[in-house]
């Protein structure tokens, strides 16, 4: 007797890769730009760096016994969280808002959505926005723990002057600027490493950078500058991948990389604000499951869901 079977798909794949190898592969692509950072501005971004990570790792372990959950501080997520925190502030930012920057990606950002997989938003981008709207001042303190051939304002806010940096000191970061955003070579060797360790894919960084840079162009900017300014490099390559809270389908990650460099132009060019990626970014996450499900093919043999 012939009997009806139902076609389905399960999740057929399997991979050795688990959460602490993939961000132990991170914590080493952000290694370059550490070691950049200590070459522009000496010691001060170790100490910022122990910090933001020991806040973010109590934070996660005190959450986690508090909400009674297995303590997962051993899977390095709040250390790649701590150290991207530590990358996005300026390095002479007093240390207590930098442990506050960290508890808040933590706690409110992650433990209080469900934790690791659950969060909406990146917890870096959002706890860097919260500092920003916070204490703008010293988000804005590029003089403070800088030396003095490096302190000053930053790329965008001296856009279109004399006292623009030339394109080679942006690209090696000879410039003022959050701690780990500054040397895009730096970041660049990162982003190769994890393209070769397969840990992300080239299309929303890429689509996010490129479409800065000809958007720009269009709008009658000069697109190198603009993408060589702010945290364009960090944010496209270390936050705009995150598994997490960015879609998982090939097109998806492509609309997403687009969108976000038109929203980070249209803020840096008729905004008051001079950066526009944490914003674009943030935003992006909030609209990314709609994107994930508009753009999840259907497979084959399977049937629509309702």
């Amino acid at each position: 007797m012939a009997e009806k079977f139902n076609v389905s798909i399960s999740p057929h794949i399997r991979a050795k890769d688990s959460t602490q190898t993939i961000m132990r592969d991170v914590i080493i692509a952000l290694t370059p730009a550490f070691i950049a950072a200590i070459v522009h501005y000496h010691l001060r971004p170790v100490w910022l760096l122990i910090v933001c990570v020991a806040a973010a790792v109590a934070s996660e372990a005190i959450m986690q016994k508090i909400l009674k959950k297995k303590v997962t501080i051993g899977d390095l997520s709040a250390v790649v969280t701590g150290v991207l925190i530590a990358y996005n502030l300026p390095v002479g930012i007093p240390l207590w808002i930098a442990a506050m920057g960290s508890a808040i990606a933590i706690v409110v950002v992650k433990q209080l959505f469900g934790g690791l997989g659950q969060n909406f938003a990146n917890p870096a981008i959002t706890a860097r926005i919260v500092l920003f709207l916070s204490f703008a001042s010293h988000m804005s303190d590029y003089t403070t723990g800088y030396p003095d051939a490096l302190a000053g304002a930053t790329p965008l806010a001296t856009a279109g002057t004399e006292a623009a940096p030339s394109y080679l000191d942006m690209f090696l970061g000879n410039i003022g600027g959050s701690m780990g955003e500054t040397c895009k070579l730096a970041l660049l060797i990162g982003f190769a490493y994890l393209l070769i360790r397969k840990v992300i894919a080239w299309y929303t960084p890429v689509c996010f950078i490129g479409t800065v840079f000809l958007l720009s162009w269009a709008l009658g900017q000069d697109p190198v500058y603009s993408i060589l300014s702010g945290g364009l490099f960090l944010g496209a390559i270390f936050m705009a991948t995150d598994y997490v809270t960015t879609p998982s389908t090939t097109l998806g990650r492509i609309i997403f990389g687009v969108a976000a460099g038109c929203i980070t132009v249209v803020i840096r060019v008729f905004g008051s604000y001079p950066e526009g990626v944490s914003f674009a970014i943030l935003l992006m996450n909030i609209l990314s499951p709609h994107i994930e499900r508009l753009t999840v093919p259907k497979p084959l043999g399977g049937v629509k869901v309702k």
